[in-house]
């Protein structure tokens, strides 16, 4: 099943959601900030996606923790990642081992393989 990765309150995700609902597609919701990601489970999107783009450079929090100065190793990168989860880009896709990262309805509906 098509799982969504992201938080309640992110407009991204709520327009995600209602295209899904809109096209019938089941799918279910990860909160990370009720549920987090286990490092495992991070590092795994990590290698099917990549840091870069998991990573929201744009966001609330990465400016909040003043990030765009330090020159973080990958390795830092990943740990700060693991820490501060609303940093991931969203919404996240997951569907089986396939893995999609942004809101693009051609993309996704690519990904998930139905015609819209």
């Amino acid at each position: 099943m098509l799982e969504v990765i992201g938080i309640s309150n992110c407009n991204t995700i709520k327009k995600t959601k209602e295209w899904l609902e809109k096209k019938q597609i089941d799918f279910s919701f990860r909160d990370v900030k009720k549920e987090p990601l286990t490092p495992n489970e991070l590092a795994d999107l990590v290698m099917k996606a990549g840091l870069e783009t998991l990573v929201n450079r744009q966001g609330r929090k990465w400016k909040m923790l003043g990030l765009s100065d330090k020159q973080l190793t990958d390795n830092d990168l990943f740990d700060v990642l693991l820490e501060h989860q609303t940093m991931i880009k969203r919404p996240v896709l997951r569907n089986g081992e396939a893995v999609l990262v942004g809101f693009d309805e051609d993309a996704i509906a690519s990904f998930i393989e139905e015609d819209v």
